[in-house]
């Protein structure tokens, strides 16, 4: 990470340090089964590459070589340093540029040194909250480490480095037993989700890049110092909570304008870039559950079941303070990325079948914008009638 003075921007050790300590135990497996539970993970992972693969035809008739990224099994503290690896990594450019920018000197290196714990112990209760909610997650930026290894780098500019797919257990231990579901379908249902996540990244090359490009742009037109970008936070928590002289909190209490703190930092280029980003993000995930549900049928005995309590526990939330927390970090908008992309994927194929849906990964030129999301008609002029002509 960029230094001066031996500080950083963000004290990422710190970061780590403050989740493992915040993060909740997983639920209650003796030796015995916690074994079970991985070995079962890891056979589920690898039976989804076929039915994945077939399902989606992604890999065409030439089908698909062999997955070079591999898939870990995790606890909560190691999806947390996977996840700071990987927050290290993309950041990078954008705390180089702030770090140039702070005073020199003592002052500035003193000022360097508190806010980098600060923002390091910012950032841990964050992933600590978010820790016990991800079943799964397939890292398309993570640098390698001894502990959580990475796909190889491919050749050519740039060296861009496959993924890894990570499978957090506890969590997927936890949610199978809140919807008092079949526990070997429901990780095998999970695993399907995630492998589609695997084939997308694998089975287009140029999509990691695309990703990531849109990503330092939207970082590259943030024109702040960092004690500016701290204050729009702090306002940006405030106009959340309704923070100030004379207010107390109601169970009522929303935020005026239903932003999110990322909406409250944007410039009108970034906003462009995130509609962008939230389009593609939509399709990815959106894909994901329309495969594993479309999947599900011949492989998952139960799938019907778990499809409506997970959407069940998905639209309800937990309580008031994690559905706040939902609405100030954006993780409402994920949600609704759920839903809009599985409808756009759904009719699209509808209309085309899957081999004319799967021109959708022909080049970024061919990715629905965010209002085809909303109206997939639109892409299906625009792709197919371009493509006829």
């Amino acid at each position: 990470m960029t230094s001066i003075g031996g500080s950083e921007m963000v004290d990422w050790n710190l970061a780590v340090a403050t989740a493992a300590r915040l993060t909740r135990p997983g639920p209650e497996v003796s030796r015995d089964e916690a074994r079970a539970i991985v070995a079962e993970l890891r056979q589920h992972a690898r039976d989804s590459e076929a039915h994945v693969q077939e399902f989606t035809r992604m890999y065409g008739e030439g089908g698909a070589p062999a997955h070079s990224t591999p898939v870990l099994i995790v606890d909560r503290p190691g999806w947390v340093k996977a996840n700071v690896a990987g927050f290290r990594e993309v950041l990078r450019p954008l705390l180089g540029k702030m770090q140039a920018r702070r005073p020199s000197g003592p002052g500035g290196v003193m000022l360097g040194t508190v806010g980098g714990k600060v923002t390091g112990v910012e950032v841990g209760m964050l992933l600590s909250f978010l820790s016990s909610r991800v079943l799964g997650q397939y890292e398309t930026f993570a640098p390698p480490t001894r502990e959580l290894p990475a796909g190889p780098v491919s050749p050519g500019p740039g060296e861009s480095r496959a993924g890894r797919l990570l499978l957090v257990a506890p969590n997927i231990v936890h949610v199978e037993r809140e919807l008092d579901v079949d526990p070997h379908d429901f990780r095998l249902w999970v695993c399907l989700h995630e492998e589609t996540h695997r084939t997308q990244f694998s089975a287009v090359p140029w999509l990691r890049d695309h990703i990531e490009g849109e990503i330092q742009a939207f970082l590259g037109e943030t024109d702040l110092d960092a004690s500016t970008v701290i204050e729009r936070v702090r306002e940006a928590v405030q106009s959340f909570t309704g923070a100030g002289a004379g207010k107390e909190e109601s169970a009522q209490d929303e935020p005026e304008d239903g932003r999110s703190l990322v909406d409250l930092v944007q410039t009108p280029s970034q906003r462009e870039i995130l509609a962008r980003l939230t389009a593609v993000m939509s399709l990815l995930e959106g894909h994901a559950d329309f495969v594993m549900d479309g999947v599900g049928p011949e492989v998952v005995a139960t799938v019907a079941e778990i499809r409506e309590k997970f959407s069940q526990r998905r639209a309800s939330g937990a309580s008031r303070l994690d559905q706040a927390l939902r609405r100030l970090l954006g993780l409402d908008a994920k949600l609704r990325q759920y839903r809009d992309g599985e409808r756009f994927v759904r009719a699209v194929v509808d209309e085309v079948g899957m081999d004319g849906f799967n021109r959708v990964w022909t080049s970024p030129n061919t990715l629905p914008t965010k209002a085809e999301i909303a109206k997939p008609a639109d892409w299906v002029a625009r792709v197919h009638s371009r493509s006829e002509s």
